[in-house]
Formats: structure tokens, sequence, C-alpha cells
């Protein structure tokens, strides 16, 4: 049997299709984004993201298979993202790779987004880190360690218990009027800015792997409305990227240790930020990958690599697939 896999992923605001065989090699991976729709509101409004997807849906997935050189004769299955993500948007992809499913008599495979962007390193060309792994997931979403040991094999490590980093970034740029989305602005500022400006907390929480970055948030606004000094944007950047960083290093340091585990794989939007890339290389010990960017940001890719182990054993859904806002991993 073939092993070409068509995905698909329409879990926030961006619509992706495509094409991947073996679990690792792309053949296309076509990704529509919607900042033109939202970074008016300063954020994703749900109702807005679904109704785009539908709009373009169709002609990602044709793009993504003429992309390919693909028909459907040559496709072994069909998966889809079916959670944890916005529900509207999540109706729409899984809608459609029903249909595509039945039309074309191929099995249907649903996958979870956060073992999509876990596999993400599975993509990586000449072959995935070393088993087992440790793999960060952080994103808008998500915060979140697991011990990878096969694809398909992870245990959860620890979690936010709040706000995700990448929603974080958000916020905090939202405050300084930096535009949606604001993770790569504060990135960027961050570069020509004084790390050490603005002692702004890290919450640690040494007894456990978990996350917490509501805090920090609320202390850039707090040092925004009471601040008399004239500090520039870019120090405040730079001292709150610090704070994000140090507390995603740490962690995984500490979950290498607990794990006796030496290689870390780094996903989600996040995992696109160039001073967590530049920091995660210099751990001494770890050996760390760091996945292409367009990689790290929600796509269908990941999610035909996460869906390769489900074919392999067999796991198809029928018909009756719903798709979930709140599904974790296992």
């Amino acid at each position: 049997m073939s092993d070409v896999i068509l995905a698909i992923d329409t879990s926030c605001d961006d619509t992706s299709a495509a094409v991947v065989r073996g679990g690792s090699q792309i053949l296309s991976n076509v990704v529509s984004g919607q900042t033109l729709v939202h970074e008016r509101f300063g954020g994703i409004v749900p109702e807005l993201a679904s109704r785009r997807h539908l709009e373009i849906i169709e002609g990602v997935v044709d793009e993504a298979m003429k992309t390919a050189d693909m028909s459907f004769s040559s496709v072994s299955a069909v998966a889809v993202c079916r959670g944890p993500g916005l529900i509207g948007s999540l109706i729409v992809g899984t809608a459609f790779a029903k249909a595509l499913a039945y039309i074309h008599k191929l099995p249907l495979i649903g996958v979870n987004h956060l073992e999509g962007h876990i596999c993400s390193a599975f993509l990586k060309e000449g072959g995935p880190p070393e088993l087992p792994f440790i793999s960060l997931v952080v994103s808008g979403g998500h915060t979140s360690l697991y011990r990878v040991d096969n694809r398909g094999s992870y245990r959860e490590l620890g979690r936010s218990r709040d706000d995700a980093a990448g929603e974080a970034y958000d916020k905090v740029a939202k405050m300084l009027a930096l535009g949606f989305p604001g993770g790569p602005v504060i990135d960027r500022l961050a570069k020509t800015g004084n790390p050490r400006a603005v002692p702004f907390p890290r919450a640690y929480m040494p007894q456990t792997l978990d996350f917490s970055f509501s805090g920090l948030k609320t202390s850039v606004r707090n040092f925004i409305a009471q601040s008399t000094n004239n500090v520039p944007v870019q120090d405040i950047c730079a001292s709150f990227q610090a704070a994000v960083i140090d507390v995603l290093i740490k962690k995984i340091e500490w979950a290498a240790a607990q794990e006796g585990i030496t290689t870390v794989a780094l996903s989600g939007g996040v995992a696109a930020n160039d001073g967590l890339r530049q920091q995660i290389t210099r751990l001494n010990g770890i050996k760390a990958y760091c996945p292409p960017k367009p990689l790290c940001t929600d796509n269908a890719a990941m999610i035909g690599a996460a869906a390769y182990g489900q074919f392999l054993k067999g796991e198809f859904e029928d018909l009756s697939l719903n798709p979930k806002a709140y599904l974790p991993v296992g």
C-alpha cells in the first residue's frame, strides 16, 4: 500500500493542506493565513476565522494536490486536525476531510493538533531527533513539555497553568500598541533592547515542570501604567522576552535532567522566536533541534507526520468523527 497522506489543518486562523509521504517527506505544504482579516481587531475573531476557512479550503487543498503532482488515486488516506482549537474552524476542516474521504473512498484519520506539533520533528531532513527526546510545544494556545519515546508515544511532563507563552506575547504587544500578531514584532524589537532594563518576574515554580505567564503579563501591564520614566519600547520588549525565555530554558533543563534525556525539540509558533532558538542551542550537554520556521507555526505537514503513525496501525475514523475544542494528548 502507498503511504501518501493528504493532511488538512484548520485549527485556528491558518487554512493549510499538505501532502506527506512516509510521515517525513513533504511533497507540498500550503498555508493561507488570515492576518489581514484579524489585525484590525488586535486578535483572532473566531467567527471570521471559520468563515474564511469556508471560503478558501477547497482552493488550498487543490493547490496542495497540484503542487505535489498527486491525484486522489495515489493518496492512501485523508488526515485532519480534530482538535484542540477553535471549534468553528475545526468543523470546517473536519467536514471537508470527511467529504473527501467519502467521495474518494479513502481511510480517514483524526489527528490531535498537539501531536502534530510534536511530530513536526519527524519532518527533519536526514531523520528525526534521536529518540527519546523532550518536546517543548510553545505557541499562542499551548506551552507544554512532553517526553517522546516514538511517534504516537508521548508523556506529558508539564503544561501552562494559565496563559500560554505565545498568548502572553500577543497581549503584551497589544499593551504596547505593536499590532497583531505580536510575537514576531517583540522578537524583532528585543534584538536592539536591553534585556536587563526592567526586572520582570520569572515564575520558575521549582517543584513542577508546569508554566505560568499570567503574572509576567500583569507585571508588564503594571509597569507600563505606573512608569514615569521614558523606558524605550525596545527595552520593555527585551526585558519581557528575556523573562519568558529564561523560564522556558530552565524548564527544558529540568525536564532533560529528570528524564535523563539529552535531546530536545522545539515546536509551535514561539519556536520561530530567534531569541529562544539562540538560547536553546547554547545549552551545555543538550542537543537541540529547531525546525525550519515554516514548520513551527500551524501547518498541515505536521498533521500528516502525526497521522502516519496511526496509518501504520490502522487507526482510522468513520464519518461520525467530530472535532473537539479541548483535546489533550492521549
